[in-house]
């Protein structure tokens, strides 16, 4: 390993997890953004009758709290809070959304949403280690 990046790392301290959430959410939150975006694009585009779209998928969308998984991995996610008024799915709807249905087109927002945002991700989590490193 480079010698700056061991140095960094001995800077860190005892605070390697708080530090990996921290860079986790700040990646999560340049995602969560462009799924947002693209996901308020697509609702009620190209309906053959009015759209009936309430707002809730759109304001169910979020990011976990950053958790370890069983491997000791940090894991983020970027998905849909349940609990619609009219007592569907939301998880089901982004699906119907995101592939389609017979008689409904897929509308993709959630796969362009990573293809666009993988690099300014790792951009935004590479800055906030090096601000968490300078910080020590």
């Amino acid at each position: 390993m480079p010698d700056d990046f061991l140095n960094k790392l001995q800077n860190l301290g005892s605070d390697e997890d708080g530090i990996a959430e921290r860079v986790l959410e700040a990646g999560a939150e340049v995602v969560e953004s462009k799924v947002r975006s693209n996901l308020a694009s697509v609702i009620g585009r190209g309906t053959k009758t009015e759209s009936r779209s309430t707002g809730q998928l759109l304001s169910a969308l979020g990011v976990s709290g950053v958790r370890l998984d069983r491997e000791g991995n940090h894991n983020v996610k970027i998905g849909f809070a349940e609990g619609r008024t009219d007592g569907e799915s939301n998880a089901k709807l982004a699906n119907i959304l995101e592939y389609g249905k017979h008689g409904q087109p897929a509308k993709p927002f959630l796969k362009p949403a990573k293809s666009a945002s993988k690099a300014a991700a790792i951009e935004a989590m590479k800055q906030q280690f090096e601000k968490e490193v300078k910080g020590r």
